[in-house]
């Protein structure tokens, strides 16, 4: 039996959203109505974890490890809203906005229904190099950030 395609919490989601397979990256989270710019669009949420935790987390093959501050992080793949699902695009339509503990996704312009949300991961110029495969006309080649 084939395992269920994940899902939106819609606890933590102001808008209609759905997941689906991405060309960017296996799934993606897609609008299924138009989002303002400058609007909350979900909010990232999952076990919150130590940073020694975050290390031995990271080692997976797939991670959903947000960093909330220098101590903590949130594993969105335990409890995780669906926010985790967003992938990486160097010219994002998203961007994250940690306020009172919370890691909150805030549209940088319209987002038209159908169209994938995306958000820069900002990985460090300083560790292990990923590609990225956005495709977007700026793209850097990869999702860290160059110096």
């Amino acid at each position: 039996m084939a395992a269920s395609p994940p899902t939106i919490n819609p606890r933590y989601a102001c808008f209609r959203l759905k997941i689906k397979p991405s060309v960017i990256h296996r799934w993606g989270v897609f609008a299924a109505e138009r989002i303002p710019a400058g609007r909350k669009v979900m909010e990232y949420t999952g076990e919150r974890i130590s940073r020694k935790e975050t290390k031995i987390r990271a080692e997976r093959p797939l991670n959903y490890i947000f960093t909330l501050n220098k101590y903590w992080a949130l594993d969105g793949s335990v409890g995780g809203s669906g926010a985790e699902f967003i992938n990486h695009c160097c010219e994002p339509n998203i961007r994250s906005w940690v306020f009172k503990e919370h890691i909150l996704y805030m549209s940088k312009r319209d987002i038209l229904p159908g169209e994938e949300l995306t958000i820069d991961y900002h990985f460090d110029k300083d560790v292990e190099k990923v590609p990225c495969s956005c495709g977007a006309p700026g793209c850097r080649g990869t999702i860290n950030l160059k110096d």
